[in-house]
């Protein structure tokens, strides 16, 4: 299977237009480091045996130049950075590595009378064998989960390999083309189902060959001028008085943003704290997986329970538009039923409000946002209006999922997705240009075309005078004799600020939310706050396929199925929708390293066959279980408060679940022609925490957002679910922050709050 590029494809290729200059700035950055050889964190022993075991896990003789991976590590450990999360039964990630080296050589020791980088390779394979296997004595590890050392190490190193340029251009991935970017490479054709280019470049022959040529034939190709986004707003300035204003919205994502730019239209004095930047997509968002880890939430968070989750790039991100920045805009309604849960089947919970409730706000998100969806959509009830855009184009994996599921009868369709496929004029913002199909979706979208709040609602809001403060983390919720917030503190630069306001809007997540009132002792009579975490059953099915696939191009979940929504033959309550996904290339060496265990040749080899991957996966309900919780920890964080430690462990009716659709998709790559058919287990989103509720007993909020014991505090973002839905969330928590702004309008019309 032949897919390695001829050499130098990518140093010919970030020196033409093909590439945005902070791509090109990222990728050269790379091309041209010199790892520091001086340890900066682990000692000379401990650096001996590291190199030994990156050695052994990605294997590099055939490379002239060699990642140097210790030394990444090795820099990530000296500055401090963590991915988000760790482990609840992990030491901190220095000390783990610390134990887990020493642990290394412990058994080189014993077992052979040497250390660890003097055995032959051999040895060494068969003493990490034994580590991944988890068989070595306890003792030996000093209670480190030898297991879950591997997995940690294993899924970091592929991470850092198969983000060098050359690696992947070894595995012929070159996404990082911007725009018309690959479209014009002759090295990476234009496939049947992408438009055609929509420009008139007449350069665009020179720049093929350019890319096919080694440097020093080629030489570089200037780019030319850009015009950025506009972004009206740079950071305002902090305010110099504590004036009370009418609102403060903690939050710029799905939950937050909506609600700003409603309560700023009101005419109410509106300040957003958000404890992330604020971005300008055009020149801070490069196409690379590595340089955006800064949208992720990194601060650390702590996963317990019988099915820890990963956090960090999977279920968060900070900055101002929340995880919008990175979510893959994939927004199908939640269906009446989903809504009904209790009633339907006896467990779960029933909303405190109903599908026709959100029914008209779904209709205005659809068409402000701009979805590109089918005509008629098959599922759910009939629409009042059609989708604004026509459907994006079905990628390599949605095509072969549709060809199968058409042969083994299961209906789809086009996916709904936030992402434009032509053009449009957003009420309040402007022209936003149309989606390129660059895939690039789990990340910042620098075109503008993926519906992020950032672009969206959040440029409404300051046209309509919210005043947003980026970098701004809030602390403390005080309160007066009556049990009303007063004024909300944050810092800001290492400073405590203060802000009097009237009414408090909560929109941190189903994470930070409860964590924040925790540490308040705030809204929580009921002892719900924390409570009913869930995350959706997301199982992936991989396969591999004969035909190129290229599961970086088009909008990642370009096809949909909801005939699993209630299977007739299901053992289980609720149900799950079908989707076809694409993936960048660091996300699924990291996938493959924690699901399959795949190390050394093997690890190379399995990623040889990137272009010819096709995945699918579930997005399935969960039920809420009050053992499956968010808490504070007695670790503190960098700030000196303490972690969020986040208790999951799926019960029998996830499990089932899973099994009826891992079933299902493994049929459908069969029937497709898949080879290597593989599952990697997976839960998305965070959601639950802070129920909304009719009980004030056994809820945080009413209705409508309302904290039961805090008059002038609402809560509104995915901690208020009482149940997951078969949905993803993102539109339903928009819809609820539109209606919960609509709610608390007419509130203040009638002089209630």
């Amino acid at each position: 299977m032949q897919t390695r590029y001829p050499s130098h494809t990518v140093r010919a290729l970030v020196k033409t237009e093909l590439v945005t200059p902070q791509t090109r700035e990222v990728i050269q950055s790379r091309l041209d480091a010199q790892p520091d050889q001086m340890p900066r964190f682990f000692n000379e022993q401990e650096l001996r045996t590291l190199r030994a075991v990156c050695e052994r896990l990605i294997p590099q003789a055939d490379r002239a130049d060699p990642v140097n991976l210790a030394a990444a590590l090795d820099a990530r450990l000296a500055d401090g950075k963590s991915d988000g999360w760790r482990y609840d039964v992990m030491p901190e990630d220095g000390e783990a590595y610390r134990r887990g080296l020493a642990g290394l050589d412990e058994i080189a020791q014993a077992c052979f009378g040497l250390e660890f980088a003097t055995l032959e390779g051999g040895r060494q394979d068969e003493i990490l064998l034994a580590v991944q296997r988890s068989d070595v004595p306890e003792a030996t590890w000093q209670r480190l989960p030898a297991k879950r050392f591997f997995e940690e190490l294993l899924a970091e190193l592929s991470e850092c390999y198969y983000s060098d340029p050359l690696a992947q251009e070894e595995i012929g991935y070159v996404g990082l083309a911007d725009a018309h970017g690959w479209r014009a490479i002759g090295l990476d054709e234009r496939e049947e189902w992408e438009p055609e280019e929509r420009t008139g470049d007449s350069t665009q022959g020179s720049l093929v060959r350019a890319a096919q040529t080694r440097i020093a034939d080629a030489g570089p190709v200037a780019p030319p001028p850009r015009r950025e986004m506009e972004v009206t707003d740079r950071l305002p300035p902090l305010p110099q008085a504590e004036a009370e204003v009418d609102a403060v919205v903690i939050g710029t994502g799905a939950g937050g943003a909506p609600l700003i730019a409603r309560l700023a239209a009101a005419g109410l004095r509106v300040v957003a704290l958000e404890a992330g930047q604020q971005w300008n997509p055009a020149s801070d968002f490069a196409t690379d997986e590595r340089a955006q880890a800064k949208l992720f939430w990194n601060d650390e968070r702590l996963s317990a329970g019988g099915d820890p989750l990963a956090f960090g790039n999977n279920n968060s991100g900070i900055g101002v538009g929340g995880s919008t920045l990175h979510y893959t805009a994939y927004v199908p309604r939640p269906q009446p039923d989903d809504f009904r849960l209790y009633t339907e089947f006896g467990v779960g919970a029933d909303w405190p409000l109903s599908y026709h409730d959100l029914e008209r706000y779904y209709d205005e998100l659809e068409h402000f946002l701009g979805v590109s969806g089918p005509v008629p959509y098959p599922w759910g009830p009939a629409r009042h209006t059609a989708y604004p855009l026509a459907p994006l184009p079905l990628n390599g994996a949605a095509q072969l999922m549709q060809r199968s599921c058409a042969a083994l009868g299961i209906r789809t369709s086009p996916a709904p997705n936030a992402a434009l496929s032509a053009p449009y004029f957003q009420a309040g913002v402007g022209w936003r240009a149309a989606c390129t199909n660059r895939g690039f979706c789990q990340a910042g979208c620098s075109t503008g075309a993926k519906a992020s709040m950032d672009v969206t609602f959040m440029r409404q809001a300051r046209q309509a005078g919210a005043e947003v403060r980026p970098e701004c983390f809030v602390t403390q919720l005080e309160t007066d004799d009556t049990g009303r917030i007063t004024s909300v503190v944050y810092m800001h630069d290492g400073v405590e600020q203060r802000q009097r306001c009237r009414t408090v809007f909560l929109c941190a997540g189903a994470i930070e939310t409860p964590r924040l009132l925790l540490m308040n002792g705030l809204a929580n009579s009921s002892g719900q706050v924390g409570r009913n975490f869930m995350a959706h059953t997301g199982l992936q099915v991989w396969g591999r396929f004969a035909e190129q696939v290229r599961p970086y191009k088009g909008i990642p979940g370009g096809l949909i199925s909801e005939d699993t929504h209630r299977p007739t033959d299901a053992d289980f309550a609720g149900g799950y929708l079908l989707q076809s996904i694409g993936v960048m290339p660091v996300t699924y060496a990291s996938q493959t390293g924690r699901g399959r265990g795949l190390w050394g040749a093997a690890l190379r080899d399995h990623m040889q066959g990137y272009n010819h991957t096709a995945g699918i996966n579930i997005l399935g309900d969960c039920l809420p279980y009050a053992q499956n919780c968010v808490e504070l920890s007695d670790e503190a964080d960098a700030r000196g408060l303490p972690k969020p430690r986040i208790h999951f462990t799926q019960g029998v009716n996830e499990q089932r679940m899973t099994a009826h659709a891992e079933k299902l998709m493994r049929a459908i790559w069969t029937e497709a022609g898949g080879h290597d058919v593989w599952a990697f287990p997976r839960f998305a989103h965070t959601i639950g925490t802070c129920k909304m509720g009719r009980d004030a007993a056994q809820s945080v909020v009413d209705h409508d957002g309302r904290a039961w014991d805090v008059p002038n505090l609402y809560i509104m973002d995915n901690s208020v679910f009482p149940s997951a839905l078969s949905a993803n969330p993102a539109l339903t928590i928009m819809a609820l922050s539109l209606r919960t702004a609509d709610r608390f309008l007419e509130r203040a019309r009638r002089g209630e709050v």
